[in-house]
């Protein structure tokens, strides 16, 4: 596309794969300090207030159709799901391990995809899944051996997001991914609200009764987070999707260099080699739905 500007779209969504692991960091050094509920509702509400003011200098609204609205409320129900989910999983387990048996996210998304909507996948990408999750095994093993069953949430995060990005391709297409995330933010806020007030162990005692140092973290966990995701949308409008996706899992390594530059954690080696299988396996895959993307337009070209 004339509008491309390559090399812009992968510095932001370089600028993504920092702050998307950086921002996790920051969930779990506040996971022993403040309660699950109270992390959320920080989350969604800076998401909130830095974007609200984006969408009506555009001269945008909130307001949806009925069917686009009951589309995003699931969306954004997902979404609280699986931060809430990847926010208890790093309690638990070292970062970049939390991270890599997350990543087993697109494998889930290619069987979603054939399993329950009809879409067509090969038997290469088919091997290339079984690989990939064989890879998630051995990070999951020594973590397991640990922490016992915790080690399994970042599956449940992988689960869940691979649902809410098979809603979001739904409703992107209708909906401006600013506009969305803004909704969204304001949606998560008026959900956990009621839920916070009704469970007070969801917020734990003293609540607001945090030290200075605590309230800055909270501050920018919810300015990383939102930031982050600006970052990865932006980067879609420079650069093809093609071209952005391989760079993803560069969350990995660096997560693994946050992870052991603030937590002195590295994974062992099993899960090293883990996430090396894993990383490959999800590669192949990009590399492979890339190929057969370019064969109608091959095959048009060569008409």
């Amino acid at each position: 596309m004339s509008g491309d500007r390559p090399f812009l779209g992968v510095l932001l969504m370089l600028a993504f794969c920092v702050l998307a692991p950086l921002g996790d960091a920051v969930a779990k050094l506040l996971g022993g300090i403040v309660a699950l509920g109270i992390l959320l509702l920080v989350r969604f509400v800076m998401q909130a207030l830095i974007l609200l003011p984006l969408v009506l200098l555009n001269g945008q609204k909130l307001t949806l159709p009925r069917d686009l609205l009951i589309w995003t409320l699931m969306r954004t129900g997902l979404h609280i799901l699986g931060i809430g989910l990847m926010f208890t999983a790093l309690r638990y387990l070292p970062l970049a391990d939390a991270l890599a048996i997350a990543f087993v996210m697109p494998f889930i998304m290619l069987l979603l995809g054939h399993f329950a909507m009809g879409e067509e996948v090969g038997m290469p990408r088919m091997m290339a899944c079984l690989v990939g999750f064989i890879g998630t095994l051995l990070v999951i093993q020594p973590n397991f051996v640990e922490v016992g069953y915790p080690a399994l949430l970042p599956l449940g995060v992988a689960l869940v997001f691979a649902l809410f990005m098979m809603l979001t391709r739904k409703v992107a297409r209708d909906i401006d991914p600013i506009r969305l995330q803004a909704i969204s933010g304001v949606q998560a806020t008026v959900m956990l609200v009621p839920l916070l007030l009704l469970f007070p162990d969801a917020r734990g005692t003293g609540a607001f009764d945090f030290a200075p140092s605590t309230l800055w973290l909270l501050l920018a966990l919810g300015v990383i987070g939102t930031s982050a995701h600006l970052f990865m949308t932006w980067s879609l409008r420079f650069a093809p999707a093609s071209t952005l996706a391989p760079m993803q899992y560069l969350e990995i390594p660096f997560g693994t260099a946050i992870g052991w530059m603030i937590f002195s954690d590295l994974p062992n080696g099993l899960a090293a080699i883990g996430i090396c299988i894993t990383v490959g396996a999800g590669l192949y895959i990009i590399m492979r739905e890339q190929q057969l993307s370019r064969r109608p337009q091959d095959a048009t070209a060569a008409q």
